[in-house]
């Protein structure tokens, strides 16, 4: 043991010496030394690099209606304010239906400063979404990734102009998704989170943290209720949203094919399911309408749709979502349990009407 100490302490002893030495020498090493400084870096966390991705694209618009008023013999000008999302470089842009409805006007001022007025091409009021067109090409577009799947938890970023404050940044995460109860419609679905959208978000775009476009966000279904929320705001999906664009682009108005029925998922001993853990096997109906392609078939209330043109279901919000992009007059076969009988059912999908309001 003596002789391993001596082994390793007499050069440490001797590399020790001649460091003193040389610092003796040139006493200008031992100022530097003492002024040696080691660099400290802290990795900070930060969503910049996705708002300067995404954030030239999210635009401003006010929209204007003018309504006479008989008593003074003038125009009274209404304005509303909401935002917009850029969705192509040549001007389309997707907004809320509630921040245009009703407009006369509609002027859409970009981040830096770029004023156009812009053109109503559509709307759906379902989804409470529009598409306006302005007169100029290579605008900024907000990023896209069309095989982005929000999850709950996921970090977002909410972009817009609440109430006229300029371009605001807000932080959240996803809360929930596929919510349809806010909606009146199995046709929607939204995206719950915290971030915090007022008056002017409605129209404006929810990102993740690379500044990839998650949703458009809506204000009208906060308020819907008239109470203060803290916490909980809603945005249409990604997805829907620009799937309801491109109908709207191509046919001027969103078509989707009806049946006249309420589904809720059930399980295999058709028990109502209340869980996200549970799986499907089918679809229970209720709410039929009399009059509905459904009822005339044949179904009844509390009958188990167990496949629809031959897919087993699974997902019912993917089913819903199969039914609606059905054209107008085609056939489906639906495959139905009624009090463990197999039944099935040539079903004709009609066009839904559409609320306008």
């Amino acid at each position: 043991m003596l002789q391993f100490i001596r082994f390793i302490l007499v050069p440490a002893l001797i590399g020790l010496g001649i460091a003193f030495f040389i610092l003796w020498l040139k006493p200008e090493l031992r100022e530097k030394a003492a002024n040696l400084n080691v660099p400290y870096t802290v990795q900070q966390m930060s969503f910049a690099n996705g708002v300067s991705r995404a954030a030239p694209a999210v635009v401003t618009i006010f929209s204007e209606s003018f309504s006479s008023v008989p008593r003074f013999k003038r125009q009274n000008r209404i304005q509303e304010l909401g935002s917009g999302v850029i969705m192509s470089s040549d001007g389309y842009i997707l907004t809320n239906y509630h921040v245009i409805n009703s407009a006369d006007q509609i002027i859409v001022l970009l981040p830096d400063g770029r004023q156009y007025y812009g053109v109503l091409i559509g709307f759906d009021t379902i989804t409470d979404l529009a598409v306006i067109k302005v007169n100029e090409d290579h605008l900024p577009v907000i990023p896209m990734n069309d095989n982005l799947i929000p999850r709950i938890g996921d970090v977002v970023l909410a972009i817009g102009n609440p109430l006229n404050l300029g371009q605001t940044i807000t932080q959240g995460i996803i809360s929930a998704t596929g919510k349809q109860t806010l909606t009146d419609s199995q046709y929607n679905s939204l995206l719950q989170t915290d971030a915090a959208v007022n008056v002017g978000n409605s129209g404006g775009a929810l990102v993740n943290s690379n500044g990839t476009l998650v949703g458009i966000t809506s204000a009208q279904f906060t308020t819907r209720y008239n109470i203060d929320i803290e916490g909980i705001s809603f945005a249409v999906p990604y997805r829907l949203a620009k799937d309801v664009m491109t109908k709207i682009i191509e046919d001027g108005r969103v078509i989707r094919g009806y049946l006249g029925f309420k589904g809720t998922a059930v399980d295999n001993k058709g028990q109502v399911i209340t869980d996200v853990y549970t799986p499907i096997m089918g679809l229970r109906i209720s709410e039929l309408d009399p009059l509905g392609p459904v009822w005339q078939a044949g179904m009844k209330d509390g009958d188990i749709v167990t496949k629809v043109a031959g897919n087993a279901i699974t997902n019912p919000q993917k089913t819903l979502r199969t039914i609606g992009n059905t054209e107008p007059g085609t056939e489906l076969e639906f495959e139905v349990n009624r009090n463990g009988e197999r039944l099935v059912f040539m079903v004709e999908v009609v066009e839904l009407e559409t609320p306008i309001y």
